[in-house]
């Protein structure tokens, strides 16, 4: 459907990098889910028209060379992915500078100060600065429309692609945005330029000279731009800022002078400078790593921060205030009154009642295995009650580190490797390829629940279709490890917890390169399917504790019931129950049985 222009609109920032990037007239859209940019492609394949290209692509370094394609082909284009995201896309992404664009081309890359879905918590604003790309960064959702919007026209008149980065309190909060109307971009088609193009020796020096001489232009830009404001208040205190850490100074010093800066390569030095002069004491507020300040040193000024602001975390106004009243800016007194509140109740995450990862994990961890895990949400059986899981680095890492224990003798117990259907196909297809290269003595278990679960469900080439429900043939992964030359490859039931232990038995005692592949759809894909609810006999009941070993959040101890032998009985809460059966059939007892209740 097309979007309704209105005064103004209530978006969450994801929603407003999508709706900046279709006002600007981008033709094509593509990227790879990751918190916190999930719904920037989502939100677009609903409210962009048909004849935009909206699809998610099978990781980001494929994502970023379709974008590069399109935008040469003649069309802006705009690549979505989090901080971790353009590690894999980097290769291209260094290069990409040397070649330019035909369309303009954005890249939004979330960053997750914090970690609160990510392996590591890296800053993105480094990697802008290596490729030597313009780099905007927004603080709320009106500025995430606007920059967008510039950044196609930045990336034309630049002849270079621009990088937009957010992290998730932007990403993911909601603020007003002034609508504007789209604009009408200029039609442009594919013009062969080898020279420019193609990146042999030859071409590429030339690359890296455009690109060397392209900077201090950049920087000219940067000084100029209104995206750079200067808040004068009080000259005692002026603070350089950038993203959400400026909103957490304005609440927090609110007489404060401001350097908001919303482009943040090249740093616009000469405006830094004359800000500088202005004030009797400079600080620079910024999340994770001290990029601004490192850079504001460099130029010869001297400025405070890091020794004030945490650098591990996402800032917050609370961690804002502590640093200045540390720094002496504020009196303690300043401070917002401590409340005293009951401490929470920590909930670990746990996977979701039914989910279909939990049985082969069960057996893993009673074949002794060293499993080497991956990203998704079964990473979780590294945790308590599974421990399943040795090792989790990246996206794919899985089965290259299976082989590498492999190769260095690891023969006590079966070397596993476990990731799931979506994370194969984004980055284990290579490392599969190695290990039956090597010959590598492992078994791969594939954990296919048809989606990309841990960031709400989106398609995966195995699907049928694609983020606009579009049907697409579906990718075998079964026939594709087969092709690789994995043997044997078997497809079972992971509810079927006998038939699920035979074939890992089976599989981890083979020689070569074994792949087991669980196939049950992800319990929460949107057309569920949920079985008859289970229950437990309170009399046949011992108290065993096997079932809890799952981890299911639906078993809980029966505090009502009385204890067997001083060990506690186990209820199922019929509100989580899936009727998975898997409970069921570990039960040694058979005390648990199909409810009444249905």
């Amino acid at each position: 459907m097309a979007v309704e222009i209105s005064t103004q609109q209530l978006l969450l920032g994801n929603e407003a990098v999508a709706l900046g990037a279709l006002h600007a007239g981008v033709r094509v859209a593509t990227g790879y889910p990751g918190t916190p940019s999930t719904e920037v492609i989502e939100y677009l394949a609903e409210v962009a028209p048909k004849d935009v290209q909206v699809h998610w692509a099978t990781n980001e370094k494929v994502a970023w060379d379709e974008g590069i394609g399109a935008s040469l082909a003649g069309a802006r284009t705009l690549v979505t992915m989090k901080h971790v995201g353009l590690n894999v896309a980097m290769d291209a992404f260094m290069t990409s500078p040397l070649l330019g664009v035909n369309g303009g081309i954005v890249l939004l890359c979330a960053d997750d100060p914090g970690m609160h879905s990510s392996q590591n918590e890296q800053d993105t604003r480094y990697l802008g600065k290596f490729a030597g790309v313009p780099m905007f960064e927004p603080s709320d959702s009106q500025e995430i429309y606007d920059f967008v919007r510039a950044a196609f026209e930045v990336s034309e008149a630049f002849d270079t692609p621009c990088l937009v980065r957010t992290t998730t309190r932007v990403s993911h909060s909601r603020s007003r945005v002034l609508v504007q109307a789209p604009v009408a971009v200029k039609e442009r088609t594919f013009e062969r330029n080898p020279a420019k193009y193609v990146m042999l020796p030859a071409y590429a020096r030339l690359g890296r000279v455009r690109l060397l001489d392209r900077l201090p232009a950049l920087e000219r830009w940067s000084d100029s731009h209104p995206f750079t404001r200067e808040e004068m208040r009080s000259t005692a205190v002026g603070v350089v800022t950038s993203s959400i850490a400026y909103q957490h100074v304005r609440e927090v010093l609110k007489d404060a002078s401001v350097l908001k800066l919303g482009i943040t390569h090249p740093l616009p030095a000469q405006r830094i400078r004359d800000f500088a002069g202005k004030v009797d004491r400079l600080f620079v507020v910024e999340e994770t790593d001290p990029y601004l300040e490192e850079a504001i040193l460099a130029l010869g000024i001297a400025v405070e921060g890091k020794q004030y602001f945490p650098r591990a975390g996402e800032l917050t106004p609370e961690s804002v205030r502590h640093g200045f009243i540390a720094a002496g800016v504020l009196a303690a007194k300043e401070g917002t009154a401590q409340v005293s509140l009951p401490a929470p109740v920590v909930r670990p995450p746990v996977l979701c009642p039914g989910c279909p990862h939990v049985t082969p994990f069960l057996v893993l961890r009673e074949l002794e295995a060293y499993v080497t895990g991956d990203i998704g949400c079964y990473t979780l059986g590294a945790s308590e009650p599974l421990r399943a899981m040795d090792t989790c680095l990246s996206m794919g890492s899985s089965i290259g580190m299976a082989v590498g224990m492999w190769k260095a003798g690891l023969k006590q117990h079966p070397i596993v490797a476990a990731i799931g259907d979506s994370t194969f196909v984004h980055a284990g297809l290579s490392a599969l390829v190695d290990a039956v290269w090597n010959n590598a003595d492992i078994t791969v278990v594939i954990l296919d629940n048809g989606t990309t679960a841990m960031t709400g469900g989106q398609p995966t080439p195995e699907f049928g279709s694609n983020v606009r429900g579009t049907e697409t043939p579906r990718v075998d992964i079964a026939a594709v490890c087969r092709a690789i030359g994995a043997d044997p490859v078997v497809v079972v039931d992971p509810y079927d917890v006998g038939a699920t232990h035979r074939t890992l038995l089976a599989a981890t005692r083979s020689h070569g390169v074994s792949v087991v592949i669980t196939s049950r759809p992800c319990v929460q894909a949107p057309k569920k399917l949920v079985g008859r609810r289970y229950s437990v006999e309170t009399e046949t009941c011992v108290g065993c504790q096997l079932c809890m070993n799952t981890g299911c959040p639906a078993l809980v101890w029966d505090l009502e019931a009385e204890p067997y032998e001083n060990r506690r009985r186990v209820r199922i809460d019929q509100d989580q129950c899936t009727g998975c059966t898997v409970c069921s059939q570990i039960c040694p007892q058979s005390a648990i049985v199909p409810s009444s209740q249905g």
